[in-house]
């Protein structure tokens, strides 16, 4: 295979479809099977009181499969499907909905899968990208708020979809008016104090990292190419202020099995991990890169400026290398899907080119968020979620870190229950990034039934202040984000 198709997130397990055995996959399961029915719903039974000072929406996107596809099902495969529950004077409504991105059109009128999996070679697939690559774009990993909108966005750098954050409708791939060439990143940073949208897009072929920011004239401003040693697979990034970190660590393609028609991912424990430091909107000879020890990381908490440094808070996987989960392909790729992370921290030195790392906690979290108003300054709190140990990915609980004094506070959803991540969502007239609220789907496992559970972000361990009973299940999903009444009011 030519080194200029797509980097795959993981093996090609075995050279015929379904080769991962009898076994059933366990993200098709439980409660990680997709729903197929689309609702609303306005009168749902609340468990407390939702709190009158509650306005806004909270949005959280996954995988949702419509139609099987030939060969092995990987969990990012699912169709993007959104759900959502609003708030508003003490009342709150449900809804969701599948994101109707091209490919979801395109398997709709044909009334099949189109793409296969990308535990499968995507020979044969059609083009469902716009670098051109075989792969299905399902917009099924991140929501962003931006300029009035929600964007949906795909782990492997795809078309952003843009969403009205209320009633769910698709409004159609966001093209920023045109300017955007290419593809977009996962986790694109808004800074809400500037209207700017700073994002990244990579691949196999040149450019192999492109930056580039979103100003407030809706339209890409500002475009540069930064130069790798080789195709790569980052998949966060930082802001301050007035600078952009973006990342080159050695979880790579092996180019040998490249060559073989395989897929498979590689750490290279020899290799240094490099953090590219730029100025917002800097050019590729302003590029400062500052080396550490090897490592992957899939989300940064923030970062922020500290004098002539820059401080940066990641979630830094422990063990990059998959570890099978049990004998067989199916056991092989459970492994690649495990969450082994640690909060860990990064100051990077402008005026000496130094590089320091300070482990900060042991407790196995991932999936963090901060005050959305606050990003890139340093706010005083972070919330993250707490990995269940499992051979899935499943979240048992809610983690608060005071990054003043280093105290760590938690929620268990309890035995059975699992919940998703967790945005701050501030109370009206809030004045700090505690002074507010974690809203969270919830599912029980024991009986395949969600809820909402609303948690005060400056006492999480108190339990929740109000639960709200949904009338379906809310799969395991990914990222979640949480507009304020104030935003929706502008858009």
């Amino acid at each position: 295979m030519p080194l200029d198709q797509p980097i795959a997130v993981a093996e090609q397990l075995g050279s015929e479809p379904g080769s991962a055995g009898a076994e059933e996959n366990p993200y098709l399961l439980g409660i990680f099977a997709p729903v197929d029915t689309e609702i609303a719903a306005d009168e749902l039974d609340v468990i407390g009181e939702i709190p009158l000072d509650l306005n806004g929406v909270y949005l959280r996107n996954g995988p949702n499969r419509r139609f099987a596809a030939e060969g092995r099902y990987h969990w990012f495969d699912g169709d993007g499907m959104v759900h959502a529950i609003s708030f508003e004077d003490g009342r709150a409504r449900y809804r969701n909905r599948w994101i109707r991105t091209a490919a979801f059109e395109r398997e709709a009128v044909a009334g099949h899968a189109l793409w296969t999996g990308v535990m499968e070679p995507p020979h044969g697939n059609p083009i469902g990208t716009a670098r051109g690559l075989p792969f299905k774009d399902s917009a099924n990993t991140d929501l962003v708020h931006h300029a009035g909108r929600v964007l949906a966005t795909w782990y492997l750098c795809g078309q952003p979809v843009a969403l009205d954050p209320l009633s769910l409708e698709t409004l159609g791939a966001e093209t920023f008016l045109g300017t955007l060439r290419g593809d977009m990143m996962a986790h694109p940073k808004a800074d809400e104090r500037t209207g700017e949208l700073m994002w990244f897009d990579y691949g196999a072929r040149d450019p192999l990292l492109r930056y580039g920011v979103v100003g407030r004239s809706g339209q890409v401003e500002h475009e540069v190419a930064i130069d790798l040693p080789g195709p790569r697979l980052p998949h966060d990034m930082a802001i301050t202020p007035n600078w952009s970190v973006l990342m080159d660590l050695p979880l790579v393609q092996d180019r040998d099995a490249a060559r073989q028609g395989r897929y498979k991912i590689t750490f290279d424990r020899e290799t240094p991990s490099r953090f590219a430091v730029l100025p917002r909107r800097g050019d590729a000879a302003q590029v400062r890169w500052f080396e550490a020890d090897p490592c992957y990381i899939y989300h940064v908490v923030d970062a922020w400026e500290d004098g002539s440094t820059i401080v940066m808070d990641v979630c830094r996987m422990t063990r990059p290398e998959p570890r099978p989960t049990r004998p067989g392909p199916l056991g092989k790729l459970l492994g690649y899907l495990r969450l082994d992370a640690r909060l860990h921290r990064y100051v990077f030195d402008l005026a000496t080119g130094t590089c320091t790392e300070t482990p900060l906690d042991d407790a196995n979290v991932e999936f963090p968020t901060i005050d959305s108003r606050r990003t890139g300054t340093g706010g005083r709190y972070a919330y993250a979620a707490s990995i269940a140990d499992a051979e899935t990915v499943l979240f048992d609980g809610l983690v608060r870190y005071d990054r003043q004094t280093g105290e760590r506070t938690r929620h268990d959803f309890g035995p059975g229950r699992f919940g998703s991540e967790a945005p701050f969502a501030p109370r009206d007239g809030s004045t700090g990034d505690a002074d507010g609220y974690l809203v969270s789907f919830v599912t029980d496992a024991r009986d395949d039934r969600s809820e909402v559970e609303i948690l005060d972000a400056a006492d999480i361990a108190a339990g929740p202040v109000a639960r709200v009973r949904l009338p379906q299940r809310v799969p395991v999903g990914f990222h979640a984000t949480w507009v304020r009444a104030d935003q929706l009011a502008s858009r």
